[in-house]
């Protein structure tokens, strides 16, 4: 009687608790870790959200000059001094950098030299704003958490890790058109290497 009383009363081994703690520990881990994955995928796929934004209203800003510009042939409404700035900034096409290639290092150390920023909010060239790169190297510099333009009302005061490289081509049939490449570079949070992203927008000359 007293044998069976003991073997009823008898608990847990220390090998079995520890291999519940253990088990208990690689599930617990294991659910942080997929929580974490998650946080990220959703964080990248809100900046990849807002830069897209941020490029598509440079995009359409390019677009609205050139329209002013073509509007205004034949006219003196301005638009084509406007667009003969923004054209200006134009280079050979084979001096347009590599996109993601820019320096041996950092992706978004460098803006290459001729980028320039359009103002979305009037459809203008920035003639006083020059975008600079987001690179956490830069002492003193807190990095914004993607590549964006901030304005102060309807003026442009900051362009960080987004710009446009122009590229002028002569084309088919003695057309001539320019190549504007859209790029942002960031760095996301915890996500190790820069992030980039980017389109090209192409305007043909009007035929005279």
């Amino acid at each position: 009687m007293l044998r069976r009383m003991r073997k009823l009363q008898s608990g847990d081994t220390i090998i079995e608790v520890l291999f519940a703690v253990s088990v208990f520990s690689l599930i617990a881990v294991g659910a942080v870790l997929i929580m974490n994955q998650g946080i990220s995928s959703a964080q990248k796929a809100l900046e990849i959200t807002q830069v897209r934004q941020q490029i598509d209203a440079q995009a359409e800003a390019l677009r609205y000059a050139h329209h002013s510009y073509v509007m205004s042939i034949g006219t003196d409404t301005g638009g084509s001094a406007e667009w003969g700035n923004i054209r200006a900034r134009a280079k050979a096409p084979e001096a347009i950098t590599v996109f993601g290639n820019a320096s041996g290092s950092s992706l978004c150390d460098d803006v290459p030299e001729g980028a320039f920023v359009m103002n979305a909010r009037t459809g203008m060239l920035s003639m006083s704003v020059e975008p600079r790169s987001i690179s956490s190297s830069q002492p003193g510099y807190s990095s914004p958490p993607y590549a964006k333009v901030t304005y102060n009302g309807n003026q442009l005061i900051q362009a960080d890790g987004i710009w446009i490289e122009a590229a002028a081509s002569a084309g088919s049939g003695g057309i001539g058109y320019t190549d504007f490449h859209i790029r942002a570079c960031w760095e996301s949070p915890g996500a190790g290497p820069a992030m980039t992203l980017g389109t090209i927008v192409r305007l043909y000359e009007p035929a005279l």
